[in-house]
């Protein structure tokens, strides 16, 4: 995404409209010669390709296009790691150890290097030049880091990014977006909420699958303090919401005015019909490495039960429950497992309330012994679910035990 300096969009009345590029010639020989850029300056430093940067930018009217196209190259294309044969906080150490036996010059410095070169040969049984301990002296700073991989994008794709970064950033100040998620197939809504859950984000929910949701979040700076995390993970909804098919979204949102310093109101809407091109993988991520190592573990076992990912939907009032997987056996029997994880005392509270609201008589919860559940206020046994405790890893044997024992 692009940082907020980066952001172009005009006002018409209270409505906000961002830029957005055309994907024609002119556009794509711009986007092409950033990216031919990029690739030449593999195993260059990070300050070198800033300075590429620069020029590429001269003094044209549209520096604020090129580097918002570089800052997106930069940042999703980009692999940049720190090259030297130790870490150089200890390379330093080893140096000026090293150094501080001998009065400075240029012929002392030479024979530090080269008296540590032959060191670190041995030690590391490789040839190190003492030209490799002079680069790796401070190649953590961030302009020293050297560009190792660039993940060339084609100049298509470069402009859609650019142009749905654009309408992300506007997010950065909602106040509140109601989204209006039509009817679709339950597969897309599924998809959606798991985004929702994922980023974290504070939603009222209306609606069934039948009929389609109306769901309401709370923007970053509708909270008692704006959180520009909270802005970002609003943003980060974008990409998602473009994978369902109908849809419609309408955002509140509070600016202050770079003149007179007040803040005043905007709008902004979007719908399934933008024509903005998401950049996610239709697939569904685990949440977390822990359910994706339960997962892996599970097909390890043997056992008739079959794991199947978020394939439910639990309505309740003013939200929706996702378990994390579904269990079911060949006979017909079926549980609903979720894993309780994060340790948010808000977290634990809205998630404890959830499955006391849902009703189910089918669902494990599999909580952490590290979840400090009383300073949240929750009671496990007020809850109508089999519990599992866990420590570092849900072991997929105790939820079978559940499961047969039930």
């Amino acid at each position: 995404m692009l940082p907020t300096e980066l952001l172009i969009n005009r006002q018409n009345g209270e409505e906000i409209i961002p830029k957005r590029l055309p994907i024609n010639d002119k556009m794509c020989a711009i986007a092409s010669e950033l990216i031919a850029s990029f690739q030449a300056a593999v195993g260059s430093t990070q300050g070198e390709l800033d300075r590429k940067k620069k020029e590429l930018e001269g003094d044209s009217p549209d520096y604020r296009l090129k580097r918002g196209l570089a800052h997106i190259l930069e940042s999703s294309f980009c692999t940049f790691e720190i090259v030297s044969p130790l870490e150089p906080k200890e390379l330093r150490q080893r140096v000026f150890t090293l150094s501080a036996k001998s009065l400075p010059c240029r012929a002392a410095t030479e024979a530090t290097l080269e008296s540590l070169s032959t060191t670190l040969t041995q030690e590391l049984n490789q040839e190190v030049l003492p030209s490799q301990i002079r680069a790796g002296l401070y190649a953590d700073l961030q302009e020293n880091r050297i560009l190792t991989q660039f993940d060339d994008p084609a100049p298509e794709a470069l402009l859609h990014r650019y142009n749905l970064s654009q309408v992300q950033g506007i997010f950065y100040k909602a106040s509140q977006m109601i989204l209006n998620a039509h009817r679709n197939v339950p597969g897309e809504y599924k998809l959606l909420f798991r985004y929702l859950k994922l980023f974290g984000l504070m939603t009222y929910v209306e609606g069934d699958a039948d009929h389609g949701f109306t769901i309401t979040i709370d923007g970053p700076v509708s909270l008692f303090k704006p959180s520009t995390r909270y802005g970002l993970a609003i943003a980060k909804l974008i990409p998602a919401l473009l994978h369902v098919t109908k849809w419609s979204l309408n955002a509140t949102l509070q600016m202050r005015d770079p003149y007179t310093g007040t803040w005043k109101s905007g709008r902004f809407s979007l719908k399934d019909d933008c024509g903005l091109v998401t950049h996610y993988p239709p697939g569904k991520p685990y949440d977390s490495m822990l359910e994706a190592s339960f997962a892996d573990r599970w097909d390890s076992l043997k056992t008739e039960w079959v794991l199947e990912r978020e394939v439910n939907l639990i309505p309740i009032p003013g939200s929706v429950m996702i378990p994390d997987f579904r269990l079911v056996h060949p006979d017909g029997r079926d549980y609903l497992l979720e894993i309780v994880g994060y340790w948010r005392p808000e977290y634990l509270q809205k998630k404890f309330s959830q499955v006391r609201r849902s009703e189910c008589d089918n669902l494990i919860l599999a909580i952490s012994e590290r979840l400090n559940l009383e300073k949240a206020g929750v009671k496990v046994e007020n809850v109508p679910a089999k519990v599992v405790w866990f420590k570092d890893k849900l072991s997929p044997k105790a939820v079978l035990e559940v499961l047969e024992g039930g």
